[in-house]
């Protein structure tokens, strides 16, 4: 894992590929949690049985928001920041959900650092190129803009 100095750090690293998660695996528990959690319970999500009959290779599918909702933790892998107070997500300019994510599948984070802008309060302003890649897939889960915000601490 990287280790950056200050939040500052990122004003040099645009361009940069700077977070590369570990593979992690899409469970049906997770599937049947984020379903509770969302009140998103179509079928083809959580009815185990049906998509045995009608889902290509009889599995169900995580939701796409499930997917995008990881981002976070898998963006921590991003390294350890020395005077960081805290880090806000700040949003997203954009998100496409490009292939299904069928249960048992592996996924991982792919982000490069497209902006980095230092804000008046102090605060450093990160736009990232996400990709969520699909093990065994050529097209990826999802492709999206997020964005971030680093807080320094106060001197």
């Amino acid at each position: 894992m990287a280790k950056y100095s200050h939040p500052d750090a990122f004003l040099e690293l645009v361009g940069q590929e700077i977070v590369f998660s570990d593979w992690h695996t899409i469970t049906q528990s997770q599937i049947d949690q984020f379903a509770q959690a969302t009140g998103d319970h179509q079928w083809l999500h959580v009815d185990t049985a049906r998509a045995a009959k009608e889902m290509p290779d009889g599995k169900t599918i995580a939701h796409g928001f499930l997917v995008l909702s990881l981002i976070p933790g898998m963006a921590a892998e991003l390294g350890d920041v020395d005077n960081l107070n805290n880090t806000i997500n700040y949003g997203l300019n954009k998100v496409r959900f490009t292939a299904m994510v069928q249960v048992d599948s592996r996924i991982r984070l792919r982000q490069t650092l497209k902006s980095a802008e230092k804000r008046a309060d102090g605060s450093v302003h990160l736009v990232f190129d996400g990709t969520m890649d699909l093990e065994g897939s050529e097209r990826p889960a999802m492709v999206a803009e997020s964005i971030r915000r680093l807080y320094p601490t106060k001197d």
